[in-house]
């Protein structure tokens, strides 16, 4: 007996890995993953959040259960304040935190925002994809030039959205004019708003979403793709204008470059702050280890949920550049992204 415990103590001397392995297991063993999600229920985020709780759990070690809730509320900033604030800081509690928000922090644009990004365990970016502004196929608006020309209203929800902040962008640095309707609940209830005319577009969404989401907007040709904004343009939109393309000042192309690179944020998916390193490490491989599990791959491809991943610590890295920015371009940035009060209305007055 005494020969097989100094076996046992050597292992555990010899393969830490294992240890760390077992000490993982051991915590999240019997306990449940709540997987916050940001919108109501229909939207990509919604549908990736759903996607990644059938299967991650299977990865992560002790197996624990992934319950989706939702927690909605302020472009997603009540579920980071609760992440950052108010949830446990064990790793019990994941969730993609909405794209807009590295941007809010860096430039100050909404008090509500009560977390610092930059102390987030980010586990992976689910997808790298260019975000879209669309407007309905009925549209008189068929163009970005069009949209310089003449008021296109577009659907948007709430402060510290990227939705938001992207059709104020184009007014204030491309000379368009949108019409921002904001407070709609969610994606979800900006698409039903387009589609019944309320609105003509919808302020942004990914390519990837669309695919997941609503699949029949794209093969039926429902929606025309005004902008795309990435740092290069997506196969499959080739004629699409890029953001960084436009022709602006040489003292705009900064704004440019930084509006960009914030959407590479894509799909962030995140841990809380003060989670354990361990348990940090083996959420990012179980995240990895589920992008490659078959089964996983099935379903998104039978939902067409585009998954185009970044590392967690890549996105990490990614997060703190852009809050780290030069300050000259964080205070013009925060300037072109506040949009104006004649260029907003409320989704509750929408028509």
């Amino acid at each position: 007996m005494n020969t097989f415990k100094a076996a046992i103590a050597a292992l555990a001397i010899f393969a830490p890995g294992l240890a760390v392995a077992d000490t993982v297991a051991d915590f999240y063993k019997g306990k449940s993953i709540r997987f916050l999600i940001r919108t109501p229920p229909g939207g990509d985020y919604d549908s990736y959040s759903r996607l990644f709780a059938r299967h991650m759990w299977r990865h992560v070690p002790g197996q624990p259960q992934m319950v989706p809730q939702q927690m909605t509320g302020g472009g997603g900033i009540v579920a980071a304040n609760f992440m950052g604030n108010i949830g446990p800081k064990d790793g019990t509690v994941i969730s993609i935190i909405s794209q807009g928000l590295p941007v809010d922090q860096a430039l100050g644009l909404n008090d509500s925002l009560k977390v610092d990004l930059r102390t987030f365990n980010w586990i992976g970016n689910i997808v790298d994809a260019n975000q879209l502004l669309v407007v309905w196929h009925t549209s008189p608006t068929k163009s970005l030039e069009d949209a310089r020309k003449r008021s296109t209203t577009i659907g948007s929800t709430g402060a510290g959205s990227i939705s938001v902040q992207l059709p104020a962008f184009y007014n204030n640095v491309l000379g368009t004019r949108f019409k921002i309707i904001v407070g709609y609940a969610g994606g979800q209830a900006v698409d039903l708003a387009m589609e019944s005319g309320e609105v003509e577009g919808r302020g942004t969404n990914p390519l990837s979403g669309y695919k997941a989401s609503k699949p029949h907007y794209l093969r039926d040709n429902l929606i025309n793709p005004l902008i795309q904004v990435g740092l290069k343009k997506e196969p499959e939109l080739p004629n699409v204008p890029l953001l960084l393309e436009q022709q602006v000042p040489d003292e705009d192309k900064p704004l440019l470059e930084f509006m960009s690179l914030a959407v590479a944020v894509g799909r962030p998916l995140a841990t809380s702050p003060g989670v354990p390193a361990e348990r940090v490490a083996a959420l990012r491989k179980a995240f990895w280890d589920t992008i490659k599990d078959p089964e996983f791959i099935a379903e998104a491809n039978k939902t067409n949920s585009e998954i185009r991943p970044v590392a967690g610590e890549e996105l990490a890295k990614h997060i703190a550049t852009l809050i780290g920015a030069p300050q000259r371009v964080k205070d013009r940035m925060k300037v072109v992204l506040e949009p104006r009060s004649s260029d907003t209305q409320s989704a509750k007055g929408a028509k």
